[in-house]
């Protein structure tokens, strides 16, 4: 059972949000953050980017950084740009992208539920971001940005979602940066909270779509505090951490492309003839390719676009892992031809999430920065979620969610 709870949510007065609100911290750097935040003293930037209040080049990981995070998150607070609150509410999230709407549930997920596995993660996590966000949360004794987690569909939450939502929304606005949508409702009776609770309690799992640092972060900050309290109850605010949930059936999870710098010392008729051993190689010209299928890639070499079907026989229809384009292209293309061995260390690849297009491989090809690129079909959530549920770990850069969270809509104190 996955164990949630409501709780009291810091937010921006509706006037101010689309002055707090922002991107994630972790798809931009610190220049962008610093020019997107320019001439706006109350941008979420200033608390989740704080080196942009120190001069160019300050290391974003620099003790002094952490600290300015909190000072900027209490100063919000003082100014009141962020307002707690009285009551404990379940909030919804809603994201507009290309005229499709997916509704969320913001919630407070259940610390042991992640040490136990009742949340279920799809990829590895590196310690040094771990402990980068950890001291974030530690600092502001708070998750300032929320985790992007998909439940099973649930005929109950749709009604109750349907009910709120048809209500004038307290944020509604239009993203700057991407033109997505976004909408945020307050959940505030007492039997609609009590019945989303109830729901969730009788799911057997929930799943880590996008921040599964985040998440191990907020739930290893949680333990620790539970540990270093005498008196620790169990019912503490900081046993839970913040996490917009959406049924997996409004989902859609996009393509996470690969480019090479080089072919491994072999000319492109070379690495076009070691591709044959294991796919249907066929020429597509000068237009884009884009893959129409699972186990069909498409490559860009030397100004031209090609079609690989991977051959029957090379791939596992039985195995959760084996089965995914990512694996078989690590194996059959980045490590057996190119020799890319581990694609989180390795300097000669690099990835580009589909939210670019095919164009961005072209242009990072056709500038002579890259040699080669290779487009994926995407994977669906049954593959993530079996693979979950298998107990498995995806291999790095498989998933890529559209459109990100925006962060500062709601912010969860642990204390």
């Amino acid at each position: 059972m996955a164990i949630i709870k409501p709780f009291k949510g810091i937010r921006p007065p509706q006037s101010l949000v689309e002055e707090v609100e922002s991107r994630p911290y972790d798809v931009l750097n610190s220049e962008e953050a610093r020019k997107e935040a320019e001439g706006n003293e109350k941008s979420l930037y200033h608390i989740i980017k704080p080196e942009i209040d120190f001069p160019v080049g300050t290391d974003e990981h620099d003790p002094r950084v952490y600290e300015k995070a909190a000072e900027n998150f209490r100063k919000f607070q003082e100014k009141r740009w962020l307002v707690q609150d009285s009551e404990e509410h379940y909030y919804i999230y809603a994201q507009t992208m290309n005229g499709k709407t997916q509704y969320g549930l913001v919630v407070c997920a259940y610390v042991d539920d992640y040490l136990n596995g009742v949340i279920k993660k799809h990829e590895l996590t590196r310690r040094d971001k771990e402990e980068d966000r950890m001291k974030h949360v530690r600092v502001n004794d708070a998750n300032i940005e929320p985790v992007f987690f998909a439940y099973p569909d649930n005929k109950v939450l749709d009604t109750i979602v349907a009910k709120y939502t048809a209500q004038k929304p307290e944020y509604d606005f239009i993203a700057p940066i991407d033109g997505f949508g976004h909408q945020f409702w307050v959940i505030d009776k007492a039997e609609d909270i009590a019945t989303i609770t109830k729901a969730f309690a009788a799911m057997p799992a929930l799943y880590i779509a996008d921040g599964h640092h985040r998440s191990a972060a907020a739930a290893l900050v949680g333990a620790e505090k539970a540990k270093q309290n005498p008196h620790h109850r169990g019912d503490e605010e900081y046993n839970y951490f913040m996490a917009v949930c959406f049924p997996a059936n409004q989902l859609t999870i996009i393509d996470y492309n690969r480019v090479v710098k080089d072919l491994n010392g072999l000319s492109p008729v070379q690495f076009l003839d070691a591709l044959k051993e294991n796919f249907m190689v066929e020429e597509k010209g000068n237009d884009i390719y884009k893959p129409g299928k699972l186990h069909n890639f498409s490559l860009y070499l030397e100004g031209k676009w090609y079609s690989l079907t991977a051959k029957e026989g090379t791939y596992d229809d039985n195995d959760p892992i084996g089965v995914l384009d990512v694996t078989i292209s690590s194996n059959l293309i980045l490590d057996k031809i190119l020799g890319i061995k581990d694609l989180r260390s390795d300097k000669r690849i690099d990835f580009v999430g589909g939210i670019r297009g095919l164009g961005e491989l072209k242009k990072r090809v056709d500038s002579g920065e890259m040699k080669m690129a290779l487009a994926l079909y995407p994977v669906s959530m049954k593959q993530l979620m079996d693979i979950a549920d298998s107990g498995n770990i995806m291999p790095p850069k498989t998933t890529w969610f559209e459109p990100k969270l925006r962060s500062g809509l709601v912010i969860h104190k642990l204390s």
